[in-house]
């Protein structure tokens, strides 16, 4: 099982370039961050068991431009989206991006999507809450067709375009990994229907074996094979038994969290997170 980390880069942490030359240098296996492109004042969607929302949410670099930082720096770290909240962005200009992002790191791109909780957020890029689900799963579609198509076109519901030119390709064929992140049935359903791999939350009771049986009997309902999914483990714990069990139920990767601090203190941590590598 491959051990990485995710960060929240932000324009008080820790250099995104520094750390990922630290990640690489210690034997980590991959790199990622979330996204927010802006959080409303009004604050009318809470947050978890309405705690202060933390600063580094306000903080956020892009996740594109922070990944080619790192991705510049290294030569084998993967970088990957923690989540893309792919209902707030353009698809076509977002295919555009991780094409490009794939294409300059040499393949080492994991599209990490998301629906996305911060109603006020969504709402201001034109998204909506009920229909976030549905708009993601279409625009997973679209730029699907725009990384693997000479001319790409996309009829759906709420994302229409006629034959077009998309370049640069991806490198990874057919395209990077798109993860989905979630833990309920629904979530799974649309793992199996159009994503690549699984991207559950240790912290909402992940319990290794049960998680994996899970997929494998969604996959198997509609014939889908498991070896074509990954499962990648957000906030997994820094307990070297408990990921052995990861390992041992077949999860293929799991990232420990890091926080927004300066280098010093990020540092101390890789290190004291190092051992769990051997």
């Amino acid at each position: 099982m491959q051990l990485g980390v995710f960060i929240f880069s932000t324009d008080y942490s820790i250099d995104i370039s520094e750390l990922a030359v630290a990640l690489e240098d210690r034997g980590f296996g991959s790199l990622f961050v979330p996204e927010h492109t802006h959080i409303p004042t009004s604050r009318k969607t809470p947050f978890r068991r309405d705690r202060e929302l933390p600063k580094e949410y306000k903080h956020t670099y892009d996740p594109f431009v922070a990944l080619s930082f790192a991705a510049a720096a290294t030569k084998t770290l993967q970088v990957g989206t923690g989540i893309c909240l792919v209902p707030q962005r353009d698809p076509i200009v977002t295919a555009k991006c991780v094409a490009s992002l794939d294409r300059l790191s040499d393949g080492r791109f994991v599209f990490g999507i998301g629906g996305g909780w911060n109603v006020d957020e969504m709402e201001n890029h034109g998204a909506q809450y009920k229909t976030r689900f549905k708009l993601l799963r279409e625009h997973v579609l679209a730029m699907k067709a725009l990384w693997t198509e000479e001319e790409a076109a996309f009829h759906g519901e709420m994302v229409d375009f006629d034959p077009v030119w998309s370049y640069p390709k991806p490198v990874q064929v057919p395209h990077p990994p798109v993860i989905l992140g979630g833990e309920t049935d629904y979530t799974l359903n649309r793992v199996i229907e159009f994503c690549d791999g699984w991207f559950p939350r240790a912290s909402h009771g992940f319990d290794p074996a049960e998680c994996m049986t899970r997929l494998r009997n969604a996959a198997d309902a509609v014939g889908r094979d498991m070896s074509t999914l990954s499962v990648t483990v957000f906030r997994a714990p820094a307990d070297k038994a408990v990921l052995d069990s990861y390992a041992e139920a077949g999860i293929t990767r799991g990232l420990l969290e890091l926080p927004s601090a300066g280098r010093d203190e990020v540092l101390r941590l890789l290190d004291d997170y190092a051992p769990l590598l051997s």
